[in-house]
């Protein structure tokens, strides 16, 4: 009997590339899948295309990915990778989202949220990568991760540039995004929603997506946190 190999669409997250998703791919069953890992824009070899949009993201994704493909997204990327389900529900065979939001539900939050993400953007913008990499990775969400791990993501981010990436975060910081919770209920295709156990906020904000989507399937990794492609790929490429 010959298997159909699906592709899966993987989408990095903020200020990632590519190469965030490749210790994960590198346990993926390869029978099964083929890996396709885009830059989203003001990413990597996408850092310069402006504007810099959902939407416009959405759009470049459909236009790279395959009629059918299994869709997965971490941290940005989970929320992009929402909404690129709800746009074309027809063309996902199976939704994984990873450390991921559906949005902040209350107005008057998403808009102190977006103004205290202009003013990063401008502090990053300001530069150099270096000194971003260093701030964002001591930050709540990586701090407790193993220094390899880190060191990993480090070298990614400084693949890309200040002025980019400050774009990007102008362009889809959470502020800007129209909270996703009353339309979950419309995802058909087959959703686990994962998190790492340590990361106390995500792993509550994956038990609520996963309980608004018909059959959606929690998984928690043990011992992990936010950045599971790095952490933990080997047990994330299991769930696939």
């Amino acid at each position: 009997m010959v298997l159909t190999m699906d592709t899966v669409l993987l989408l990095h997250g903020f200020a990632g590339t590519a190469g965030s998703w490749d210790a994960f791919s590198e346990h993926l069953d390869r029978e099964r899948y083929r890996p396709l890992a885009p830059e989203l824009r003001g990413h990597g070899q996408n850092g310069a295309v402006r504007p810099i949009s959902f939407e416009l993201c959405v759009a470049d994704l459909l236009a790279a990915a395959p009629p059918r493909f299994t869709l997965a997204g971490y941290s940005l990327g989970g929320r992009i990778a929402l909404q690129l389900a709800l746009a074309a529900p027809e063309r996902i065979d199976r939704l994984v989202l990873i450390s991921s939001s559906a949005g902040i539900t209350d107005q008057a939050e998403r808009g102190v949220r977006l103004s205290k993400d202009l003013a990063l953007a401008d502090e990053i913008e300001a530069g150099p990568i270096t000194r971003f990499a260093d701030d964002w990775l001591a930050g709540p969400l990586f701090v407790n991760d193993e220094a390899g791990v880190n060191a990993s993501a480090r070298a990614e981010i400084l693949k890309n540039s200040p002025a980019n990436i400050a774009a990007a975060l102008r362009g889809m910081s959470i502020g800007r995004m129209e909270p996703l919770w009353p339309r979950l209920a419309e995802i058909a295709a087959p959703t686990t929603v994962v998190a790492g156990q340590s990361d106390g906020r995500y792993v509550e904000l994956a038990g609520q997506i996963a309980d608004a989507i018909d059959g959606g399937e929690l998984e928690v990794i043990d011992g992990a946190g936010h950045a599971l492609p790095r952490s933990a790929p080997e047990r994330l490429a299991a769930l696939f």
